[in-house]
């Protein structure tokens, strides 16, 4: 790291981020055709999730949700002048990462919990099989939830991707390799970051 560099992201979050892109892609792409794999997958996913939100509120500043949740007017102003190239840089993430983070979060645990009642309903296996025993829950509605669910995380992958491109565009800074490293450019004429 040089004088120039700051450290952001703790290497909690670095392979949390990686490890979630891992085992999401392996979920998706392995559905019924390889069963153990997706569920396994699946825990996998669900375990990351959980230790994510405990560490937004015991890890490191910028890990934390004080520090990227901001309010939905301070949300669509970002992304408006993002909109006009004119985004404000910042140090954590900003209004409408912190959002995407927000989202994908409520959907990936959306996902998990329609994906063990899926498993309970079809396989009268895992933490919810008893569904499948007591027959309280049809599978096709249920099966319909977890592959929406699913799919909207992978919509939201998508948007966080071009996301991320159009903010190293326009503030030239590579964000991948900075998730790759932990660390980013020091502050210049950063825009306001909960310091």
């Amino acid at each position: 790291m040089t004088q120039n560099e700051i450290k952001v992201w703790d290497i909690f979050v670095r392979v949390f981020h990686w490890s979630l892109v891992a085992t999401f892609t392996i979920a998706y792409l392995t559905e019924e055709e390889l069963l153990s794999l997706h569920v396994f997958a699946g825990y996998a996913v669900a375990g990351l999730i959980a230790l994510r939100l405990l560490w937004g509120f015991v890890g490191t500043r910028y890990a934390r949700f004080s520090d990227f949740v901001y309010r939905p007017a301070e949300v669509k102003a970002f992304l408006k002048d993002t909109v006009q190239l004119r985004a404000k840089r910042y140090i954590g993430h900003n209004p409408a990462g912190g959002a995407m983070i927000l989202l994908m979060l409520a959907s990936l645990v959306l996902t998990s919990i329609t994906g063990a009642a899926l498993y309970g309903i079809e396989e009268s296996a895992g933490p919810l099989a008893m569904l499948g025993q007591s027959h309280a829950l049809p599978e096709g509605p249920m099966e319909g939830l977890h592959e929406f669910f699913a799919n909207l995380t992978l919509l939201m992958v998508a948007i966080h991707v071009v996301g991320v491109l159009v903010e190293s565009l326009i503030h030239h800074e590579n964000l991948v390799k900075s998730m790759l490293t932990g660390v980013k450019s020091a502050p210049g004429d950063w825009g306001s970051s909960r310091s």
